[in-house]
């Protein structure tokens, strides 16, 4: 089958659990908690008073009043201390240690076919979740083609060698392609703080619930998003060569001198470099450089969803 699947080692799992696990979150992050069950997930965000982002994360039910915020491992301690500032006054609690689950990525055209293979049950519309003797799946796209599979340490062996048999094993910077590709944005230790949600088309991505009330830093997102338009969004693009590339780098318009954007994704894969950036609206038409203004020339690639305005 046309299927990949790889071990996410640079994920982890913050835990949150006790009887007011989703309403603390109801209030803290831009997605409605109140959907989250063990047949649904959501993807979403916390952000800072001035609506800036912490950390993204995929939402699911991990048992009745436990849940598990997917986000990269390099910002989960960070996160855990800024949700422990509000989570004192709620019968919740955090843990950021817990290691007990590991993070499994599956792709491919065939990957609901290759799945049903291995499972008793796939979902079938993004963010359905659904769970098995030790595993939580989630189809994290609108085709099917792409999951993120959540599996307990003490069956993960078994649930591994099941999925070997089916499908062939890929690498995370793979996975990381597509979602560059898919123009999800992730989080990761540079970009903590630095970008308020819609610079990052976060608005667009499913990130965001705009009926669902007060959150923090709700004020600023909802204002820009009914008020405004972002200056700024995020698009993907590649070099036809494997670059030094690093998150936070510098994009440039040729001759202008001016910083236009800055670099929030990266990977190499395929002889190319593949990147997520975000920049201003008015610069993608001039070209965007790399670097300097005669750094390598960076490819717009085509997003799966329209720019439209925040």
């Amino acid at each position: 089958m046309n299927c990949h699947y790889t071990m996410l080692e640079q994920e982890a799992l913050l835990h949150i659990s006790g009887p007011d696990t989703l309403k603390f979150l109801q209030g803290q992050t831009t997605c409605d908690t109140r959907r989250i069950d063990a047949r649904h997930a959501a993807p979403g965000l916390f952000c800072t008073p001035k609506g800036r982002v912490l950390c993204d994360f995929l939402l699911f039910q991990v048992a009745p009043e436990h849940v598990a915020l997917r986000m990269r491992r390099e910002i989960r301690t960070a996160s855990a201390t800024a949700f422990g500032k509000y989570i004192i006054f709620s019968k919740a609690e955090i843990d950021a240690t817990n290691d007990d689950w590991v993070s499994v990525s599956v792709w491919g055209p065939d990957a609901s076919r290759a799945l049903a293979a291995v499972f008793t049950e796939v979902p079938g519309e993004r963010f359905g979740a659904c769970d098995a003797d030790g595993c939580v799946l989630v189809q994290v796209d609108e085709d099917g083609q792409q999951f993120e599979c959540f599996l307990s340490r003490s069956s993960s062996e078994a649930w591994l060698a099941r999925m070997e048999a089916v499908m062939i094993e890929g690498t995370e910077t793979e996975w990381q392609a597509q979602q560059i590709r898919s123009g999800i944005a992730r989080i990761e230790a540079t970009a903590v703080g630095e970008f308020v949600p819609q610079v990052l088309n976060y608005d667009l991505t499913g990130h965001i619930s705009f009926k669902k009330g007060c959150y923090t830093g709700q004020e600023v997102v909802a204002r820009l998003h009914y008020l405004g338009k972002s200056k700024r969004r995020a698009y993907a693009a590649e070099l036809p060569e494997q670059t030094d590339c690093a998150n936070a780098s510098a994009l440039y318009v040729a001759g202008s001198g001016q910083n236009v954007g800055s670099v929030v994704n990266c990977c190499g894969t395929q002889g190319r470099t593949l990147l997520l950036v975000s920049a201003t609206t008015e610069s993608v038409d001039n070209g965007l450089r790399l670097g300097a203004e005669d750094g390598p020339a960076l490819r717009l690639l085509q997003l799966p969803y329209p720019l439209e305005a925040g």
